[in-house]
């Protein structure tokens, strides 16, 4: 059975629909990504599935129960780690720890759990002198605790270091190991290619595309920027067929030696800015009244979104202003014959 079923999911504020016929499968033990820009919709959807907000259409399964009438047993199978939560400020990080371990059947040991956020030198500390990425820490602790079967991480490492985010990845994947089903929203498009079996894109309350990570973005993924240095000039390439420009320019080239050759795929980042770039001005529209979003639109992202494809390598259309100089090049919509070059100049 899946462990959470959508169908029309829909959610209104003043009239105006900031979750619209939302439809999605997530099955049990699964990591899935929900990917959107702030005021997307992606906080309202997790709070109904939580239980926490109430629905105005569509029907909505989580474990078997409409989480809408869900009661106490139910809530003891889910963990949820907010965007922000309000610990006890006073107590220390592993009183609250122990404090809490009382809502819970059979609870992850203290000193361990403690361990796995990276919090063993901060156990005697009060909460209110931690800093922010540690009481984000404790707050994934606590949503843990309870040997949850189902996960709802709400943009779980925001505030923390490349290090504690990597602590927390590999708890992501001890928990996945467990078989425990993680619904994971993140702005970190890099963290949902790690963690994440399948993501899905929201923009103005719409799922715009849901895949498995490897294959998300279908015709998206086909380019890639081949690079190199050829002299004092930089040459850029946008093709399909990466493998075979480098062949032909390795056959060209006497010594047998490129200098700085350099073949780039899109990233899941690249592709998702693209979608939202390309996303219809309905759906990329602002998610207006999503107040537990932020106050950014899903309009202002994908004109971000322009931007930042146009600033990196490997985007799928367009020019590119690189750091070495300026370049211009033009998309490749269908497979060329015969690659063509940009040539500029370069330090």
């Amino acid at each position: 059975m899946p462990a959470i079923e959508i169908s029309a999911l829909r959610k209104t504020y003043d009239g105006r629909a900031v979750v619209h016929d939302l439809d999605l499968t997530i099955e049990a033990g699964e990591c899935f990504a929900l990917l959107g820009p702030n005021g997307a919709g992606k906080t309202t959807t997790i709070e109904i599935l939580e239980g926490f907000r109430s629905r105005d259409g569509g029907q909505v399964r989580v474990l078997g129960h409409d989480p809408a009438k869900a009661n106490r047993r139910w809530r003891s199978r889910i963990g949820v780690v907010a965007q922000s939560t309000g610990a006890a400020l006073d107590l220390s990080v592993a009183e609250a720890v122990r404090h809490f371990a009382a809502y819970h059947a059979a609870p992850r040991p203290t000193d361990e759990l403690i361990e796995a956020v990276g919090l063993t030198g901060k156990a005697g500390t009060r909460i209110a002198n931690l800093s922010g990425g540690q009481r984000r820490r404790l707050d994934v602790a606590l949503g843990v605790q309870g040997h949850p079967e189902l996960l709802f991480l709400d943009e779980p490492t925001t505030g923390l270091d490349p290090q504690a985010r990597r602590q927390l990845w590999e708890l992501v994947g001890q928990l996945r190991a467990e078989g425990t089903t993680i619904l994971l929203t993140t702005h970190y498009l890099d963290e949902a290619a790690q963690l994440a079996d399948r993501v899905g894109v929201i923009a103005g309350g719409r799922l715009l595309q849901v895949a498995p990570t490897a294959e998300f973005g279908g015709e998206l993924r086909g380019g890639a920027t081949v690079r190199w240095r050829a002299g004092a000039l930089v040459r850029e390439v946008v093709t399909r067929t990466p493998t075979a420009l480098a062949r032909q320019l390795l056959a060209e080239t006497p010594d047998g030696e490129i200098e700085d050759l350099e073949i780039r795929r899109p990233t899941l980042e690249d592709i998702y800015l693209e979608l939202l770039a390309t996303a219809s001005p309905e759906t990329a529209g602002t998610a207006a009244g999503d107040d537990t979003a932020g106050d950014d639109t899903a309009t202002d992202d994908a004109a971000a979104g322009r931007d930042a494809r146009d600033a990196t390598p490997g985007g799928a259309a367009g020019s590119t202003a690189r750091a070495d100089g300026p370049a211009n090049r033009s998309s490749e919509p269908e497979p060329p014959r015969q690659p063509r070059a940009v040539t500029r100049s370069g330090s």
